[in-house]
């Protein structure tokens, strides 16, 4: 059961997938400091010196010792601004990505087999070596 795991672990895309997780993890710390230290402040300011990290609404006051219980409107808001500042670098990524592997496809062909890009006047491909029809 262990050599399984193993086999899993290593040679599968489980490796690929957890390498991903923790630079997703990185990459959102990046982003929730560029909307909170950077992009909110300006934002604020335009509107009249609004920290939208203020906005709640208070739901049941503080009594004997507890803590009021508010709903925080505006960390949300900062929160979905920093959702829309994610989603637009994503998509301009896959974009330069999607238009790199254009570019690659112009100079080249894929092999039906393993989909990577070869010359186009393989006969062989030279990642998997399978042969090529023209």
């Amino acid at each position: 059961m262990w050599s399984e795991f193993k086999k899993f672990a290593i040679k599968s895309s489980a490796v690929d997938l957890a390498i991903g997780v923790i630079i997703g993890a990185s990459f959102s710390k990046v982003i929730s400091s560029l909307v909170a230290d950077v992009a909110m402040p300006p934002i604020g300011i335009m509107l009249g010196g609004i920290d939208f990290k203020g906005f709640y609404i208070i739901l049941k006051p503080a009594t004997n010792g507890h803590a009021a219980i508010t709903l925080n409107y505006g960390m949300f808001i900062n929160t979905l601004i920093d959702f829309i500042i994610v989603i637009s670098v994503i998509f301009f990524v896959i974009k330069i990505i999607n238009q790199l592997h254009f570019i690659n496809l112009l100079k080249g062909k894929e092999c039906p087999y393993c989909i990577s890009t070869i010359s186009k006047e393989a006969i062989r491909c030279k990642y998997c070596t399978s042969e090529i029809l023209k």
